[in-house]
């Protein structure tokens, strides 16, 4: 089951909504929700953040609600029973408004300001583009470093062509008709392979934003040993998949899926 609240909103659509997951991150959302919102109301851009309290057992929810008293750009939304983080994000994304759809972490390993670049980056496009982070600089421990490498290696030799050696790196940040016409299904941390997989399927074009990724600004990280078991077989099976057979071939008008985009121009984005 899942509850949302609307908050106070403009007449005006936002120009890209972000779907945040937050499981468990009393301890920094004080933090990283206010930087987001704080670097686009800089730069007059108009952020819809979706703020997922995703099962959380702590604080969690409470911290949000309370931010979206003081932030008109959150709407909080709330799933009761965790079940995993691709579900977090796919429950928040029917709620987004914008032409622009977005997923970030809650852990502010990467700057807001990035994040805002980014989407600059991806409005002055064409719109048929799926924009992402690389994080070419990461503050990760040597496991951490050497398990990133042999996962980004594992899918380069399942799908040479897909665009990115940083395949989990996000945010991502696509036109909300491509997302739609993905049909993501992946309720666990799949969720990022499947969209750039099946990116590459429709010729998405793939922008990366180098940027630097910090540590995590407080909390836990999610991410288990049992996690990296359950990416490498799920993959296997996913890659010979009737699903992935079928979105070899799949057609889509390409003029269909960025209509929107190009129609709707974002508040300081120029051209």
């Amino acid at each position: 089951m899942t509850k949302s609240k609307q908050g106070k909103k403009t007449n005006q659509l936002p120009d890209v909504s972000f779907v945040m997951p937050c499981y468990n991150e009393e301890a920094i959302l004080g933090y990283t929700i206010p930087k987001l919102v704080e670097a686009f109301r800089e730069k007059g851009y108009r952020l819809e953040l979706i703020a997922v309290d995703n099962g959380s057992v702590d604080r969690t929810g409470e911290i949000i609600h309370k931010l979206a008293e003081k932030y008109e750009e959150i709407l909080p939304h709330r799933v009761e029973i965790n079940q995993g983080y691709g579900y977090g994000i796919l429950s928040g994304i029917p709620l987004a408004r914008a032409p622009w759809v977005g997923m970030i972490p809650a852990d502010g390993q990467v700057d807001a300001e990035d994040v805002v670049r980014l989407f600059e980056a991806v409005a002055a496009s064409d719109g048929y583009v799926v924009g992402k982070v690389r994080r070419r600089f990461r503050m990760d421990g040597l496991r951490r470093k050497i398990v990133s490498v042999a996962y980004n290696v594992f899918i380069r030799i399942l799908w040479p062509r897909l665009g990115s050696i940083d395949v989990n790196g996000s945010p991502k940040i696509l036109p909300r008709k491509i997302l739609q016409a993905m049909d993501i299904q992946s309720k666990g941390w799949l969720l990022d392979p499947e969209i750039m997989i099946k990116a590459h399927y429709m010729g998405l074009r793939v922008m990366e934003l180098n940027v630097f990724a910090r540590m995590r600004s407080g909390g836990t990280s999610h991410v288990k040993p049992s996690t990296m078991w359950e990416f490498f077989t799920h993959l296997l099976k996913f890659r010979f998949s009737k699903e992935m057979n079928q979105w070899k071939n799949k057609p889509f008008d390409r003029d269909d899926l960025v209509t929107e985009t190009s129609a709707t121009s974002p508040t300081n984005v120029k051209s």
